[in-house]
């Protein structure tokens, strides 16, 4: 547990270390959160803080377990820093744990960064909902954070284990436009076109932001496809990345 612990310190401080890694995971999500709130240049219902702040906060669980952590990881594996890693008394499977700690370490900073901008632009969690029906909520909301970073985290290793850094570094950045552009997560989806709306549908993206949406901007129940989807996702992206990953 000790080497597990170091390891998962030593994750935290070399993302804290990386600018474009916080730029990506706390200084884009809140930037936008608060710019697009104060500015109102998105039409209702996509200016409004109620619908911001759980979209925001899923980008920034997809910035960090897919984008942050591919990108890093790929250039780890390209150093051969993953083969001595995984040589030490470590070994390969706290490393991989380590790495998902980081994660949700990060994620949870993430979290009170951009609730708290949401609370300062106004926005109501869970709509004022109070009593159990706050508690359904939070644990909605935590629920599908988890299987969201689950599905990203997988996705993020899936690629830093099958390509080269360079190319992990243009297909995460990508992909997390495309998933920004197709996750309502700063408009609803019924703006997009019939087939384009179909395959956000499919996406984690979307089923996180609508998840959360509910959860923390309506406070009503997570509903079942987004709970499908997220599941899932949960489970595909990571068992194919353990299936195909290449350490060397």
């Amino acid at each position: 547990m000790k080497a597990l612990w170091a390891q998962t310190g030593a994750e935290v401080r070399l993302t804290v270390r990386r600018g474009e890694s916080l730029l990506l995971t706390l200084g884009i999500p809140v930037g936008l959160l608060v710019f697009l709130a104060l500015t109102k240049v998105l039409p209702a219902p996509s200016g409004e803080a109620g619908f911001l702040v759980p979209g925001i906060l899923a980008l920034a669980i997809m910035s960090t377990g897919m984008v942050s952590v591919g990108i890093a990881t790929a250039f780890e594996r390209e150093y051969k820093v993953l083969k001595r890693l995984g040589a030490t008394p470590l070994g390969r499977p706290r490393l991989v744990l380590a790495k998902v700690l980081s994660v949700v370490a990060i994620e949870v900073v993430q979290a009170a960064a951009v609730i708290g901008a949401g609370l300062a632009v106004g926005w109501q969690p869970g709509g004022g909902a109070e009593g159990a029906g706050a508690v359904v909520s939070s644990f909605g909301a935590l629920g599908a954070a988890v299987a969201a970073t689950a599905g990203f985290t997988g996705l993020g290793l899936l690629m830093a284990g099958r390509f080269r850094a360079d190319i992990v570094l243009a297909l995460a950045n990508g992909l997390w436009l495309a998933l920004l552009l197709l996750g309502g997560m700063l408009f609803p989806l019924s703006k997009l076109p019939g087939g384009l709306r179909s395959v956000a549908d499919a996406l984690p993206a979307a089923a996180l932001a609508g998840a959360l949406r509910s959860a923390m901007g309506t406070g009503g129940y997570v509903s079942g496809h987004d709970w499908l989807v997220l599941a899932v996702w949960a489970l595909a992206a990571p068992l194919v990345a353990a299936l195909t990953f290449r350490w060397e």
